[in-house]
C-alpha cells in the first residue's frame, strides 16, 4: 500500500452503499440494483488502491463537506419533527433563517435574530 491513498471515509460509504443495495436487490430481486451494488464496489476498490492521492484527497473533502450539510439537515430536520406539538417555525421574510415560536400565544412581533427585521407572525 505504499505510494496509495487507502480507505477514507468515501470509501466506506461506497462500500456500506454496496453493501445495502445488494441487500435490497436480493429482498426485492431488482437486478439493477445489484449492479449498481457491485459499481459501488468497484469504485471503493478503486479509490483505495488509487496512486492519485492528490485528486483521492479532494473527492474525499468534497464528499465530507456535502455529508456534514446533509446530517445537519437531516439533525434540525428531525428537531422540528420532534417539538411541531410545541413550536411553530417559521422563516424570517428577509434573510430565510428559521425562526420558532411557541404555540398558542397568539398572533406577536417578531424579530429576526439574524438580520434583525422586525414582522408580525401568528403561532
Amino acid at each position: 500500500m505504499i505510494g496509495r491513498r487507502g480507505p477514507d471515509e468515501l470509501s466506506l460509504a461506497l462500500l456500506v452503499l454496496g453493501l445495502v443495495l445488494s441487500f435490497i436487490s436480493t429482498a426485492s430481486r431488482i437486478g439493477l440494483l445489484y449492479l449498481v451494488g457491485l459499481v459501488a464496489y468497484g469504485l471503493s476498490i478503486f479509490r483505495i488502491f488509487s496512486r492519485s492521492i492528490e485528486k483521492r484527497y479532494a473527492e474525499n473533502v468534497k464528499f465530507l463537506s456535502a455529508w456534514r450539510s446533509f446530517r445537519a439537515n437531516a439533525s434540525q430536520f428531525i428537531k422540528r419533527l420532534k417539538y411541531m406539538r410545541s413550536y411553530k417555525y417559521f422563516k424570517c421574510p428577509e434573510c430565510h433563517s428559521r425562526l420558532r415560536l411557541p404555540r398558542k400565544v397568539g398572533e406577536v412581533t417578531v424579530t429576526c435574530g439574524k438580520c434583525h427585521h422586525a414582522f408580525k407572525q401568528k403561532a
